[in-house]
């Protein structure tokens, strides 16, 4: 259930959010600090990722002589490759957990961002669940949602009831710890620049006002950021692996994210945009300094020092494997277990391979003969 993960995910950072919250009072300024800290932990794997990726740039070289040597053997192509990742002490699937870790941790920050009332104001799920209720019987006519009604356990369930209590304070009088107050108070620092983050942009608003206006650029800057990371993101690729190809598809990845990032800020409360904004910021900041740092030659020297410190530990531990090199045993049982199949050795030479394939043929005209009813004499193909 995706619900109950961002909610098991969310806690410890809600606890940050309220902390943050706390300590400066505005919520446009607690998503920023926000921002900075969760990428300031997360800065560990966005060096492994980064640090993993550098060293497979550095061996491109050589995997590239490796195609070229073996490129029409592709089973000794991979033992090769294999062999080569073994020798340098990489794992070709190091950037994988740490990826995985991010995404895993971006279930939390998503979680915060969308439920303002659980995490800042500590109001408990009962009475938020009730007023999501009231929330949602009143959407169709103040416009909510699309005028559609939502469950209480939608992940932007808060938000629209925030909207809600905006636009009629009065559909939740009576419910318990002070709801109402303590909902209103918070969407008075719910703003920037005395834009209400809770609202969703408009691009045909009613009124066109200094809101409107902040809450319309608000998607478009979100875009915006998302483009600078993508292009970013193609020219450093293109610099580092001349030999990438796929320019089609990394182009409609560089505006079709952007694009996409535009049409979906649209479709949820600014706060959402405006932490997209501020997420993509820093993770270009981070991605450059780290694409800085290493260099070819620090790099290089990182790589040796890798290298020796999977020598040493394979000295001290003989009885223990590393990744490739189970790869490369299972692939070589795999090999085996082909080559047994094909017949006795796994080798064969080139005038049985012509038998085999000569037996195949003559058994395909068989069958065909059999469908189609025509006579089939073995002797026109013992002529061949």
């Amino acid at each position: 259930n995706l619900n109950s993960l961002y909610d098991i995910i969310g806690i410890p950072f809600g606890y940050l959010m309220r902390l943050i919250y706390f300590i400066c009072k505005n919520y446009a300024v607690s998503i920023i600090l926000f921002t900075i800290v969760t990428k300031l932990l997360l800065f560990p794997v966005n060096y492994k990722t980064q640090k993993s990726a550098a060293r497979m740039q550095l061996l491109n070289p050589k995997l590239e002589k490796l195609k070229k040597s073996f490129g029409s053997n592709q089973q000794r192509l991979q033992e090769e490759q294999q062999k080569l990742y073994a020798q340098e002490g990489i794992n070709p699937m190091a950037s994988c957990l740490p990826a995985f870790i991010q995404m895993f941790l971006l279930f939390g920050v998503i979680d915060v961002v969308y439920k303002p009332i659980s995490h800042i104001l500590g109001i408990s799920k009962s009475v938020i669940t009730e007023a999501a209720e009231r929330a949602s019987s009143l959407a169709g006519g103040l416009g909510i949602n699309g005028g559609k009604t939502f469950l209480s356990n939608n992940l932007r369930s808060e938000l629209f009831t925030m909207e809600a209590i905006r636009k009629k304070p009065d559909g939740f009088s009576g419910l318990a710890e002070n709801f109402a107050q303590k909902v209103s108070e918070f969407s008075e620092k719910f703003t920037i620049f005395g834009a209400n983050l809770g609202k969703t942009p408009e691009i045909h608003p009613d009124t066109w006002n200094k809101e409107s206006i902040i809450l319309f650029c608000i998607p478009f800057l979100a875009g915006l950021a998302q483009l600078l990371v993508s292009i970013y993101s193609q020219i450093h690729q293109k610099k580092t692996n001349a030999n990438i190809q796929g320019g089609g598809c990394m182009a409609v990845m560089m505006y079709g994210m952007p694009l996409l990032s535009i049409w979906f800020a649209f479709q949820v409360p600014a706060g959402i945009g405006f932490y997209w904004i501020w997420s993509s910021v820093f993770s270009f900041l981070i991605t450059f300094a780290l694409n800085c740092y290493f260099t070819p030659e620090r790099t290089e020297a990182i790589a040796e020092k890798e290298k020796e410190k999977a020598r040493i530990y394979a000295e001290k531990h003989p009885e223990k494997k590393t990744f490739m090199q189970r790869v490369m045993e299972q692939q070589a049982a795999l090999n085996e277990q082909n080559g047994s199949a094909g017949g006795s050795g796994g080798k064969i030479s080139r005038s049985e391979q012509n038998k085999q394939n000569r037996d195949k043929l003559k058994e395909a005209r068989k069958r065909m003969a059999e469908k189609y009813g025509d006579d089939y004499d073995e002797s026109d193909d013992d002529e061949d």
